[in-house]
């Protein structure tokens, strides 16, 4: 459930910061009579979101009856979560620095085109965050059929996220941004390269990948499935005693490069010849620039 709630952690922080900004800079440019609007999009975001995920979940245990087709479609909706989730990760490691400022530059041209403009401009800040959220979280509570804790554990993180987002908002938090999108990240990289995993195991189980009975490993003596700790290896990384060998090949082919690269310094850019001083707005600028300008950020 630690994976879940990760991911509602980090998908609903990323979600809540951009409305953040958003909000910050209607408030501080005297456009509160467009916050309606920002809300309705953060709002629309939401329900399609939450469509989406059923809509998956239906698919899987209403509209495919075979089987081998339920495994296969669970593993291409598996390898689908891994390419969001590794996209989304360095994409915010990269973006960080720059995000506020992009957000505000989009919102003023939103403004002068009107209403519909700064809705849509919120819808798609948000909508982005909500598809994945409902992707991973399928592909990532695989198994765990009839257990609402999964679901709770989601809903835990996203309550988390908004709570900070209010607080970062408010400047009543603050938090280093930039470790925290590092450490979830590299925990995140755990996860999908458990995902990927799971996803090798169906394209087995679908009969589309061969060696579903060739183990590479067996340390069920030392590993008790049922203990506790083997759950949470299992629930948070799908880590199991006894994988095949294509599982664990996929896990280490993607786990080990993608950390390294996630994981590498910094490359320091050599400083402009002029410098602007820039005046960090409160709220949600606080928490998202000021740690992006005080903190080193890794490439």
């Amino acid at each position: 459930m630690f994976a879940t709630y990760l991911i509602g952690l980090r998908e609903g922080l990323e979600a809540t910061l951009v409305v953040s900004i958003l909000v910050a800079f209607l408030v501080k440019s005297q456009r509160r009579d467009r916050l309606p609007q920002v809300w309705a999009g953060v709002g629309l975001a939401v329900a399609l979101s939450v469509l989406f995920g059923w809509l998956i979940e239906y698919t899987s245990t209403s509209l495919l009856s075979r089987s081998e087709d339920r495994e296969l479609f669970e593993a291409i909706t598996s390898v689908a979560a891994v390419v969001f989730v590794t996209w989304m990760i360095f994409w915010m490691r990269r973006a960080a620095r720059t995000i506020a400022g992009e957000l505000r530059g989009k919102l003023t041209e939103a403004l002068a085109v009107g209403s519909l403009a700064v809705a849509g401009m919120a819808f798609l800040a948000v909508i982005r965050e909500g598809l994945e959220t409902a992707l991973i979280f399928y592909s990532a509570a695989q198994g765990a059929a009839g257990d609402s804790g999964p679901l709770l554990a989601l809903i835990g993180g996203i309550a988390t996220a908004v709570v900070l987002g209010v607080l970062l908002y408010a400047s009543a938090l603050r938090i280093n941004l930039s470790k925290f999108f590092t450490w979830t990240g590299a925990l995140l990289i755990l996860v999908a390269a458990g995902i990927l995993k799971y996803g090798v195991h169906d394209f087995q189980e679908a009969g589309v990948l061969p060696g579903l009975n060739d183990l590479a490993f067996d340390i069920t003596g030392a590993l008790d499935p049922s203990a506790w700790y083997a759950a949470l290896l299992a629930g948070m990384f799908n880590v199991t005693p006894a994988p095949t060998v294509l599982e664990t090949i996929a896990w280490v082919a993607y786990a080990v490069p993608v950390l390294l690269l996630f994981l590498r310094p910094a490359r320091r850019k050599p400083a402009p010849a002029a410098t602007t001083t820039t005046v960090t707005e409160r709220g949600a600028d606080t928490g998202a620039e000021a740690e992006a300008a005080s903190t080193p950020q890794r490439a």
